[in-house]
């Protein structure tokens, strides 16, 4: 670990249980507001650099336990809560704006020698003023002016496309024999109404299941246009005010585009590179894609022998389908050996033994949960209390509806233990499989943050990197829900056997078809990200169709609208092209590891430690290198997609 790891470390964050959470959520981000506006007062002061350095730190500490306050208006079970939320985070937003202003501010960080300095808080120093660049300190009073009225119209646009896609639930009401092909269980869960109909709605538990199992193709139409009109149409005019927001303040600050400015500061390095990433993807991907689509049409043509097409909603089922028959691999069969509370103990033994933690469960009253079904630990290492995670993992009325990871507290050592909260949206009984890799996956994240969050400053604390870097760890640690040994630690049906390691090997080979569509499809996804931002288009709705039509080998599905709830285009903006990146990446660190041992010690604690407790004191390429010994590269994703 780094060497800023304190066995004296502090205690986690005390939250108000069943008390005033309006309250006390309102009084941790003001009175982190008016922290902050002290220690910034310290930097003003002046002194020699270390002391000027650590009120800045100071004060940057407390702008993100201030800045936390938008997991509250994400989870909060109480809608007033969640509002006041969104009010604060305004608040929040508009400080940081003026603070990235403050000329003085700046002059003073600006005048400081970097001569005797560390190479942290060299860094610390380095990237304070490329922000205070990036947030027009330099410019005219006039510039300076808009772009602070640009930066509060995009909190408040960000802030309702968010809420709209969390309050905008939709369902299909259907037949009970239209339930044709899903599991037992599934439908004993979905009974009919009064009216003799089931409710489907289109949260995870009830879409994912029946977009892979459900035979009814008319019935997967109506459900997946449901869920891709999700948000329709209020988004659509959000999205284009939020694009026209960035793209003039992008023009402000001297690029020539959003996705210039968004750019500059991550690995790709620039918009062009960007769209030559999107194109060099789809091109590896192209032949195997196509290949793939044409074994869906012909398994579809089985059942339709007239069908010409594979649409969107035919994807997962007939995916499952080929599997099922040219891998004998059943879903359904697969989902038996998943059960929610082995998969999440599991989780934790398996990511405690890789990295050397142990995960010791705090009582929901102890941790101060803010919801019955949120699972909250204490993360020891060497027998020292590092964090604190908190796992709210089922969906409910408000909540985030898709997977993340959302800061609590930001780790400084010494100061403050990092908290983290992983949001997600999975079935309380049986999992399909790749929930579980989601799962795998969105825990990278906590793991990240937690290990990062060791270090003495808060700008470089846990998941600190660049934003095209930051999937890159989460995607590696879903290899390990794909091994068989991992598997059987915790894989097991309601008698108790074991997942056999044979129909693991048929899961694995299964995965692999697919790898070619996927790539195309998520290159959609990555050329709407980019260009709804590079260029104003009128209709969204067209585009985005001329885009899928260009990238993915499926259709647009007639009469939906999926920008409107695609939620990367607020967080990611124009660079949703990092998942993809990121895979590459995680691809290439994988190679490093034994596939015959995957907890081999000497390579999984050298990952832990030069890679993710770094934090961001590093660029991610040179953490890359570190632990590779080498410069990243395509090979390894290359050879993957090859296989």
């Amino acid at each position: 670990m780094t060497p800023e790891l304190h066995a004296d470390a502090p205690a986690p964050l005390e939250l108000p249980v069943a008390g005033d959470w309006l309250g006390w959520v309102a009084d941790r981000c003001e009175g982190s507001l008016a922290e902050a506006a002290r220690h910034v007062e310290r930097v003003k002061a002046g002194g020699d650099a270390a002391t000027v350095l650590a009120a800045w730190n100071d004060a940057e500490t407390a702008i993100a336990n201030a800045g936390t306050v938008s997991l509250w208006s994400e989870v909060h079970p109480d809608q007033a809560v969640r509002d006041r939320a969104d009010d604060l985070g305004q608040q929040v937003q508009r400080y940081v704006t003026e603070l990235g202003q403050d000329r003085d501010l700046f002059a003073v960080l600006d005048t400081l020698p970097a001569d005797g300095l560390d190479d942290d808080a060299r860094r610390v120093l380095e990237h304070s003023l490329r922000d205070f660049r990036r947030a027009g300190v330099d410019r005219d009073d006039a510039t300076r002016d808009r772009l602070r009225e640009l930066s509060e119209r995009a909190v408040l646009l960000s802030q309702d496309f968010g809420r709209t896609i969390r309050d905008d639930v939709r369902s299909v009401r259907l037949a009970p024999e239209r339930l044709a092909g899903l599991p037992d269980d599934y439908r004993e869960a979905h009974p009919a109404d009064d009216d003799g109909l089931v409710t489907i709605t289109t949260d995870y538990p009830d879409l994912v299941p029946f977009m892979t199992f459900g035979a009814d193709g008319d019935a997967r139409r109506e459900l997946a246009l449901a869920q891709t009109n999700v948000g329709w149409p209020a988004n659509d005019q959000v999205l284009q005010d939020l694009f026209a927001v960035r793209r003039e303040t992008a023009a402000l600050l001297g690029h020539d585009s959003w996705p210039d400015f968004d750019t500059e500061v991550k690995m790709v390095g620039s918009g062009a590179a960007v769209a030559e990433f999107i194109e060099r993807i789809s091109s590896l991907a192209a032949e195997r894609a196509a290949v793939e689509k044409d074994v869906l049409l012909q398994r579809k043509r089985v059942d339709d022998p007239s069908a010409d097409e594979v649409e969107t909603y035919d994807y997962r089922y007939y995916s499952e389908l080929v599997r099922r028959e040219q891998y004998d691999v059943d879903g359904q069969v697969v989902r038996t050996y998943f059960p929610f509370e082995q998969v999440r103990q599991g989780l934790l033994d398996v990511t405690g033994r890789l990295f050397g933690l142990e995960w010791t469960p705090v009582t929901p009253v102890d941790a101060g949960a803010w919801h019955e079904e949120v699972a909250s630990y204490d993360v020891h290492l060497d027998g020292r209390r590092i964090g604190r995670i908190h796992l709210d993992l089922h969906p409910r009325e408000g909540k985030y509806k898709h997977a993340a990871q959302f800061d609590l507290v930001t780790g400084v050592a010494g100061a403050q233990l990092p908290e983290g909260v992983l949001v997600c949206n999975f079935s309380r009984g049986l999992m399909e499989h790749d929930e579980v890799v989601t799962l795998f996956h969105e825990f990278g994240h906590l793991v990240h943050h937690v290990l990062g969050g060791q270090g003495a400053w808060a700008r470089f604390s846990g998941v600190a990197t660049e934003w095209d870097f930051v999937e890159a760890p989460s995607q590696m640690l879903e290899e390990w829900a794909w091994d068989a040994d991992v598997l059987a630690t915790f894989a097991r049906d309601a008698s108790g056997a074991t997942i056999p390691a044979d129909l693991v090997a048929a899961m694995r080979r299964a995965d692999d078809f697919g790898k070619g569509t996927d790539a195309a499809q998520q290159m959609s996804y990555a050329a709407r990200s980019y260009f709804f931002h590079a260029e104003q288009r009128d209709d969204l709705t067209a585009y985005g169709d001329e885009l899928q039509r260009r990238y993915s080998v499926f259709p647009p599905l007639a009469g939906a609208h999926m920008h409107c709830s695609f939620g990367h285009l607020d967080g990611y903006s124009s660079g949703y092209y990092t998942y993809m990146w990121s895979l590459v990446i995680a691809k290439d660190l994988f190679s490093a590891f034994d596939p015959d041992d995957l907890f081999a010690p000497e390579v999984a604690l050298a990952y832990r430690d030069r890679v993710l407790a770094m934090g961001g004191r590093k660029d991610a390429a040179d953490l890359v290198a570190d632990f590779l010994g080498r410069p990243y590269s395509f090979d390894s994703w290359a050879t993957w997609l090859a296989e």
